[in-house]
């Protein structure tokens, strides 16, 4: 049966790096043809620039973090310690910090709203179906965790060190990986920017 648990925490694992990977080659496709209001090389635009790879270094860090005390114990015991004491889900939380400063790469406010929001949502489905899952896998310890701590937005107060269980290598530099595909923002969206300056974009539509 434990067996049973780990493979099916597994799938869902891998259900998360594929809404991810999903979400932001569909986000960057479709911006390819937008711009933001802000013109690029202008002090606003890359203020925000600059603000949205802060969020993907802190949502890779954070995605870290979290690794480090979840490290394959998911389907085995309750998490409760570090980042998991203020909020259930910190590899999701950061994912969607680090979508959050994807957006902000086309130097616009509402990009790192929309990514946000967007990878948020996407989520949220993949979370409540691994609620359900570890429900049956780990009883009523998880039950009364699910109680005191907030699904997703974290809770401050609540904070706890706890334990990191064993550290597992392996298992931060999957999540490290895993982080990388923000990273590829970065480069991408400034030849998008020299592409619609040039002329060989076209930009169909601008975002504030």
């Amino acid at each position: 049966m434990d067996t049973e648990y780990k493979h099916g925490l597994g799938n869902y694992q891998q259900m998360r790096r594929l809404v991810l990977a999903v979400l932001v080659v569909v986000l960057f496709l479709a911006l390819l043809f937008g711009q933001s209001t802000f013109p690029p090389n202008t002090p606003v635009h890359e203020s925000i620039e600059m603000f949205g790879v802060l969020l993907i270094f802190l949502g890779i860090v954070g995605r870290l973090w979290a690794t480090l005390y979840i490290g394959g114990r998911k389907s085995s015991e309750v998490v409760t310690g570090g980042p998991y004491s203020i909020t259930r889900n910190p590899l999701y939380v950061f994912s969607t910090v680090a979508a959050a400063g994807v957006g902000a790469q086309i130097g616009s406010f509402s990009g790192i709203i929309l990514f946000a929001v967007l990878c948020a949502g996407a989520f949220h489905i993949v979370i409540l179906r691994e609620e359900k899952f570890l429900k049956e896998a780990l009883g009523a310890p998880y039950a009364d965790y699910l109680a005191r701590v907030p699904r997703f937005f974290p809770k401050l107060s609540l904070y706890q060190e706890g334990d990191t269980g064993s550290f597992k290598p392996r298992l931060l530099l999957t999540t490290l990986l895993d982080g990388l595909v923000f990273l590829i923002a970065l480069p991408a969206f400034e030849l998008i920017d020299g592409a619609q300056l040039s002329g060989v974009l076209p930009v169909w539509f601008r975002l504030p």
